[in-house]
């Protein structure tokens, strides 16, 4: 397709766009009594109309039903998380059983690597990618010293190469194999939470299992935006968090993925709790534990459901569209405003640079070259809600439920207007 940038045929794309109508499911925050132009689904996703209600239903049954909510709700609580499973498995790829909802992200990370990070002998090192997201790499540091190991000897960060903004397959192979005797872990965010980039999952898995490690994902920023197969790529395990492009609230409860090879291993070792013992035996309170055959068998307590339900108020959002047609949309949308962006950058003589990879989802990062924190500043002000990353990045993340191209057509109006007018 042609693009252009007029708001004529960004409305075009409008209205022939079947998602368009998604875009009234979500409430948007107001700027001049107008909605605003929201890039920040990469960390926060909008709420969705519906959320509300499912909350209300809960308030209510807690109201007339007290205790006995657990199990005559209109949804009973004792067992609100089952519903959101089906959902889950077709967005990550999984099989049934293998995904659970519980706790918070970096929460499930560490219970997890309870499971999957068994350093033995020689084989004790862990890999991820330089720069990690804060939390992985503070969670991976302690689990290594809680293990009595150094980080410094004992993670491996694979770095990008001199004066480039990605990672190359070949490089992440590459650093796996040369350390394929000592790699106990290997532990990665599936999207790059900073440049945007999509790493190759699936190579990465690979190449991690023949080398004889254990390979993880952190799926923060991949889960509800890039196809993912968990399952058929053979990964060991991910979690990711529910409140950026699934839309769940401000930090809400994390999904978590367990291969079914390991679910059904009994020697497996967890950290164990009530709520994953058998709904057959658990109010029998024996004091032995009795797994359920499923992920569940990770959860530790009774899941918070005034949490789970914007959750699932999302979900069926999810369901209704389908990853196919999220993806296709996002893919042209996203095309669509790095188009916007070369015809701004091309007006106001190169100020900027897209840092993110052709290998992406919905996000664009954008290097202001010359600009700086006033011009980030200058869009907040006229009704734009992007991201600042330092030292000088904005990030860009269309989401294709709520986001329409009439957004990324006025938002390079803005964006041109806010450089020449001298703020930034």
């Amino acid at each position: 397709m042609t693009f252009e940038n007029t708001e004529a045929f960004a409305r075009e794309l409008d209205a022939r766009d079947p998602l368009a109508p998604y875009r009234k499911e979500f409430l948007f925050p107001q700027h001049n009594g107008e909605d605003v132009i929201y890039f920040t689904g990469n960390s926060l996703g909008l709420q969705p109309k519906r959320a509300a209600a499912r909350v209300e239903q809960i308030m209510k049954d807690w109201k007339e039903l007290a205790v006995e909510g657990h199990f005559r709700a209109e949804n009973p609580w004792w067992e609100y998380h089952e519903q959101l499973a089906p959902y889950l498995e077709k967005i990550v790829g999984a099989r049934a059983g293998e995904v659970t909802v519980m706790n918070t992200l970096t929460v499930n990370l560490h219970l997890l690597m309870v499971s999957f990070y068994r350093p033995s002998g020689k084989r004790y090192k862990i890999l991820c990618e330089e720069k990690a997201f804060p939390s992985d790499q503070y969670m991976l540091q302690s689990q290594l010293r809680f293990h009595g190991y150094d980080p410094e000897d004992a993670l491996i960060e694979v770095p990008k190469r001199p004066d480039e903004h990605h990672w190359r397959t070949e490089d992440i192979l590459g650093v796996i194999g040369e350390h394929a005797d000592s790699i106990a872990l290997v532990l990665m965010g599936g999207v790059n939470y900073y440049n945007g980039q999509v790493l190759d999952m699936a190579a990465i898995t690979r190449a991690g299992h023949a080398a004889g490690a254990l390979v993880g994902w952190d799926l923060a920023h991949a889960a509800g935006n890039v196809r993912l197969e968990l399952h058929d790529w053979d990964v060991d395990f991910a979690a990711w968090c529910s409140y950026k492009y699934m839309n769940s609230g401000p930090g809400n409860l994390s999904g978590a993925f367990i291969h079914e090879r390991h679910i059904a291993d009994q020697t497996l070792q967890r950290f164990e709790g009530w709520w994953g013992t058998k709904k057959e035996t658990r109010f029998q309170m024996r004091p032995q534990f009795d797994p359920l055959p499923t992920a569940d068998a990770w959860q530790l307590s009774n899941p918070p459901v005034l949490a789970l339900a914007p959750y699932l108020a999302s979900l069926e959002l999810f369901d209704q569209v389908g990853m196919d047609a999220l993806i296709e949309k996002r893919e042209r949308l996203t095309a669509y405003l790095e188009f916007i962006l070369g015809e701004v950058d091309k007006q106001v003589e190169s100020r900027f640079e897209i840092i993110t990879p052709a290998d992406r989802g919905c996000q664009l990062s954008v290097f202001l070259h010359g600009e700086g924190r006033p011009l980030f500043d200058y869009l907040m002000e006229h009704g734009v809600v992007p991201d600042w990353r330092e030292p000088n990045v904005i990030r860009l993340a269309p989401a294709p439920f709520y986001c329409s191209y009439l957004d990324m057509y006025r938002f390079g109006r803005i964006l041109r207007e806010g450089i020449e007018s001298g703020r930034a």
